[in-house]
């Protein structure tokens, strides 16, 4: 089983392009906030896009090994939208209401000695951070392909 998972390029490219963008995300808020979270390489959000270099990754390698125009590429580029679209959106948009109801529990929390429980607030993404995680994703694919090209493709 450990053997059809290390054979398998695309899976391959995806993990490693995920665990890329959380220790991106890692390292930067190690740098910003001056401490070290192991957390941090777990929690969603954040720049780049996790989520979108993954599946970018695993679209590139799919690209790459059956061929731009067949119908699995085709399919993992309609993932890759709904992924990106989602990210910077819907998720973006449950971050922000999470972060005003938020504001709202603590208001209601200093009237009324109410101990309200914090939502996640740190959800979507922003657009940049979607195309960031793209970019490494694609980079990541183009890059294990380039040097392993016969392990990439199967061979």
């Amino acid at each position: 089983m450990f053997r059809d998972f290390i054979n398998n390029a695309t899976l391959v490219v995806a993990v490693a392009s995920w665990l890329v963008a959380q220790f991106i995300k890692l390292v930067t808020f190690a740098v910003r906030e001056k401490k070290f979270d192991y957390g941090f390489l777990f929690r969603l959000g954040g720049m780049p896009s996790s989520h979108t270099a993954s599946a970018a990754a695993c679209a590139t390698s799919v690209g790459l090994r059956e061929g731009m125009g067949s119908p699995v590429f085709a399919v993992a580029m309609g993932m890759l939208a709904l992924i990106m679209i989602d990210a910077q959106s819907v998720r973006r948009a449950a971050g922000v209401q999470a972060r005003l109801l938020n504001q709202m529990a603590e208001e209601f929390y200093r009237d009324h000695k109410f101990s309200p429980e914090k939502l996640v607030e740190f959800l979507g993404h922003t657009r940049a951070e979607v195309f960031l995680g793209a970019l490494l994703g694609i980079a990541i694919a183009l890059l294990i392909h380039g040097a392993f090209p016969d392990w990439a493709l199967g061979l």
